[in-house]
């Protein structure tokens, strides 16, 4: 089984060839950008936060321990959506894209978490 690897990366930075597949994980394609200059293997529209969850979180800190835990129920309530990256995520590196200034808070970094803790082998 290879290892497994998942990466964050801001849109507007240039991909790299240790990226392995990319994924946009916004429900909104990151403005001035083509899809040329992304190289994305796919773009994940219904992994990203609700229209109404991202509203409500609209990049408010104090806002972060309500929006991450609204996030994850959806991504519970959402296994098909997650399959693709899961699939990817097994077979190696993958790369999650997203357009947010805020590198540690935005809905990459808990699709990450959360991604890793669901391909983390089950102890007995």
């Amino acid at each position: 089984m290879a290892s497994t690897s998942i990466r964050l990366k801001r849109a507007y930075e240039p991909p790299g060839p240790e990226d392995g597949p990319r994924f946009l994980v916004d429900r909104l394609w990151p403005r001035g950008l083509s899809k040329e200059r992304l190289h994305l293997s796919a773009w994940l529209k219904d992994v990203a936060p609700s229209t109404a969850l991202r509203h409500f979180y609209d990049h408010q800190p104090e806002r972060w321990e309500t929006f991450t835990r609204r996030y994850r129920a959806e991504l519970s309530d959402n296994g098909d959506a997650l399959a693709p990256l899961l699939e990817a995520a097994r077979q190696g590196t993958v790369t999650l894209v997203y357009a947010a200034k805020d590198p540690e808070h935005n809905n990459a970094q808990v699709l990450k978490e959360y991604l890793e803790e669901t391909l983390a082998p089950t102890r007995r």
